[in-house]
């Protein structure tokens, strides 16, 4: 009987930041692609590698998923040969995990019988066979400008997209806790380069929420390496890949995408990759692509995916912002001036756009309604110029009365938020479609003309 085969084995000749390269006596030994190399530092410490090129002189170069600090030249590497795995079953809802599937809440591990890899092959290019069958169905979010304007479809993307503190990520949590706790949905949460505190403030919301049991959380925090930022959308999507294997249906959030593409700029860097002309990576749009189109229809199950997408200087004409617009269904614009203006969500409706508000999707009368408040809003601004200038006493009887009406729809398109009851000290309200769609309705017929558009400020449905 022959003794098994040993692993290769060979040695860390050179260590830039997470980035390390390691030599093999011959060709053959060179593991392929995402392969596995394992070693550890002066002081004992596992470092995990995993090979994204392969070079001359059976050189691999690779990509540290730890901290490289301590990592000494000659240090012996051992190739472990398989891609990185994660664990995968209903025991990790309620958990939280790191890139490497590693649990960070401090429960301890689990005994999951089935591991995923998070490098998988891109789905075929075919549209799911029983798509074309299901009808739309909408989520109903009870935030009132989403659902009346942007309406959320099962199995769509949609990114929330702004400049810093504009509310991003409150929205985002606003949205898991009334999709979640309402419609019983299975919630990944991916935190990509974002800051500690801030997933420490989630995960101790979804406990006072009560839905951290139908949510599984994956970091890639500010702190560590752009590789662990990278790839912990990677990790997400296999959990959900999961899900979808079990014909659940999933709803996936992103916080933040922009830290992802930053992440792969800083990685395309130290791998001494000539930057394209925008400054950026030049593998940006492959990399985004690779992301965004794994997340589909699969077995009849449907991926809702919401990304957070932060806009670097108010700048919406940034490359990296601009690259995720095409595969987005919904793109809701965060406006600085509406948080000035003390108007929350801070929504700007006549920059955002989406597909859904549609008479295929929605009904007539949703349609109606949504395209006339478009359209006052947008005559409102015009009109702000003309008042800026001669007042509002100037304008014409029927131009006044819009004016106002638009004001009224402004005021009552906000709306107080559950998970900002610590802060604002209004109590979160949750707005069925149907109230919205009549108190707009109301508005826009005159019915509210004589009451006044501070009673429509924060407040739920019109009584």
């Amino acid at each position: 009987m022959s003794d098994s085969p040993q692993p290769a084995k060979g040695k860390v000749i050179a260590v830039q930041g997470p980035i390390v390269d390691i030599h093999f006596s011959a060709a053959k030994e060179v593991p392929s692609l995402y392969g596995i190399i394992e070693t550890y530092t002066c002081d004992g410490r596992k470092i995990t590698l995993e090979v994204i090129e392969r070079l001359k002189n059976n050189i691999a170069k690779c990509a540290s998923f730890n901290s490289t600090y301590g990592l000494q030249r000659n240090a012996s590497a051992v190739v472990l040969g398989s891609r990185i795995k994660v664990p995968v079953g209903e025991e990790l809802l309620g958990r939280m995990l790191n890139v490497n599937g590693e649990f960070i809440d401090k429960k301890g591990g689990i005994k999951s019988k089935e591991k995923y890899s998070i490098r998988k092959r891109p789905p075929p290019l075919s549209l799911d066979p029983q798509s074309s069958k299901k009808k739309t169905e909408i989520i109903i979010t009870g935030i009132k400008i989403i659902d009346l304007l942007f309406p959320l479809i099962k199995g769509s993307k949609t990114g929330l997209v702004g400049g810093a503190a504009l509310g991003k990520s409150l929205l985002t949590l606003e949205l898991i806790y009334n999709i979640t706790v309402r419609q019983k949905g299975i919630c990944i949460f991916a935190g990509v380069g974002e800051r500690i505190r801030e997933g420490n403030e989630l995960y101790y919301e979804l406990i006072k929420r009560q839905m951290l049991n139908r949510t599984v959380l994956v970091f890639g925090q500010m702190n560590e390496s752009p590789i662990v930022r990278f790839n912990a959308i990677h990790t997400a999507k296999t959990f959900v890949e999961y899900f979808q294997n079990k014909d659940r249906d999933v709803l996936l959030f992103v916080d933040n995408v922009y830290r992802f593409i930053q992440a792969g700029a800083e990685t395309s860097m130290l791998l001494g990759r000539i930057p394209s002309e925008t400054g950026y990576q030049p593998t940006l749009i492959s990399e985004m692509a690779e992301f965004q189109e794994e997340t589909v229809p699969k077995k009849g199950t449907s991926t809702t995916v919401v990304e957070a997408i932060y806009v670097p200087s108010d700048d919406l004409t940034d490359p990296g912002v601009i690259c995720t617009f095409g595969f987005l269904n919904s793109i809701i614009i965060l406006s600085r001036q509406k948080v000035q203006q003390g108007l929350y969500p801070a929504i700007n409706p006549l920059a955002s756009s989406s597909f859904s508000l549609d008479p295929e999707i929605v009904e007539k009368r949703h349609f109606t309604i949504g395209q006339e408040v478009i359209r006052i809003l947008s005559r409102y601004e015009e009109l702000k110029r003309i008042v800026s200038v001669i007042g509002v006493e100037e304008l014409t009887k029927q131009d006044r009365g819009l004016y106002e009406r638009a004001q009224k729809i402004e005021n009552f398109l906000t709306q107080p938020f559950f998970v900002a009851e610590a802060y604002t000290e209004r109590r979160g309200v949750f707005v069925d479609l149907k109230d919205t769609l009549g108190g707009c309705e109301k508005i826009i017929s005159g019915a509210m003309d004589k009451t006044p558009k501070e009673d429509l400020y924060m407040i739920g449905r019109i009584e």
